[in-house]
């Protein structure tokens, strides 16, 4: 090999490890974009339904479904006692689910008030619409429903109106699940 070819072949192969590297981390990482959004989700302090702040943080660690509604949505407003209920026969179980209304303070205040809901509502306002984009809603359509497994992990999304024996069912299956 010619000599003066040398420093360019330690250049590249120098490069060459240094991808190397760099794609052996990238694939070694298991978060998702969706994965970041639920942690930053997690950061998030929101207004219950009442107006009192309340720290998202406080259910980590539980399997949730969010469900992101709003008082003008109709297939939301409809499937809001189904959730109530469901949330009632979860309630041994170590399943949570929370409402993130896209609504005004106001309109959310006055809706729970007229309506038992069971679980607990937060007001996430325009905000909430970027949320779900970043948990997979591409449509921009609501409601929209995600499933958080403990580990903070987007295990199913769901667009539309939720068909409660398929949601009982994704909800026993991957609650049921360790985390891989």
């Amino acid at each position: 090999m010619d000599k003066k070819f040398l420093p360019i072949a330690a250049i590249i192969a120098a490069c060459g490890l240094g991808l190397g590297i760099f794609a052996g981390n990238l694939s070694a990482s298991t978060d998702t974009p969706q994965d970041k959004t639920v942690a930053q989700l997690f950061a998030k302090t929101l207004p219950d339904s009442t107006g009192k702040p309340q720290a998202l943080s406080q259910w980590q660690h539980h399997f949730l479904v969010v469900n992101f509604w709003a008082t003008w949505c109709g297939p939301c407003v409809q499937e809001m006692p189904e959730l109530s209920a469901l949330q009632k026969e979860l309630q041994s179980k170590s399943v949570q689910i929370i409402g993130l209304g896209i609504d005004s303070p106001s309109n959310i205040a006055e809706f729970t008030k007229k309506y038992n809901i069971s679980y607990p509502i937060y007001v996430a306002g325009m905000d909430g619409s970027e949320l779900t984009r970043q948990l997979g809603n591409q449509a921009g359509g609501l409601p929209f429903t995600v499933l958080i497994n403990a580990d903070g992990k987007v295990v199913k999304n769901y667009l539309g109106r939720l068909k409660m024996d398929q949601l009982r069912a994704d909800i026993a299956k991957f609650s049921a699940e360790k985390s891989k």
